[in-house]
């Protein structure tokens, strides 16, 4: 069996996300809130995909988005929905998720480690 395909949509590393909100990007952390509350990156907003037709159009497209999860393949979903369905353009997935933003040595808020 293969594994499904995640979307092929625009992707930053942790480092340019850190880059991107110290000059106004808007981090979107679309996990859920029992996750949020273990452990989120410091300044992003809580916005859970799975009420995500409840909150998509309250987002502001004049500033870059950059949406992110645990691992990449919730936010990727999202990004990609974003992208191409609500027309978005400049939204950007974090690379590795909360994963790797922690695994770059980059600040979290809450416990020690992000898996």
């Amino acid at each position: 069996m293969t594994e499904p395909q995640l979307p092929s949509v625009p992707e930053v590393r942790p480092d340019v996300a850190a880059a991107m909100m110290e000059k106004g990007a808007m981090m979107v952390d679309v996990r859920e809130t029992i996750e949020w509350e273990s452990v989120h990156i410091d300044g992003a907003v809580l916005k859970p995909m799975s009420g995500i037709q409840q909150w998509w159009q309250e987002l502001p497209r004049d500033v870059d988005l950059i949406i992110q999860c645990r691992s990449g393949a919730r936010s990727a979903e999202v990004t990609d929905a974003l992208i191409h369905q609500a027309g978005f353009e400049r939204v950007f997935n974090l690379a590795g998720g909360i994963i790797a933003w922690h695994s770059s040595g980059l600040p979290i808020e809450g416990r020690s480690e992000a898996d």
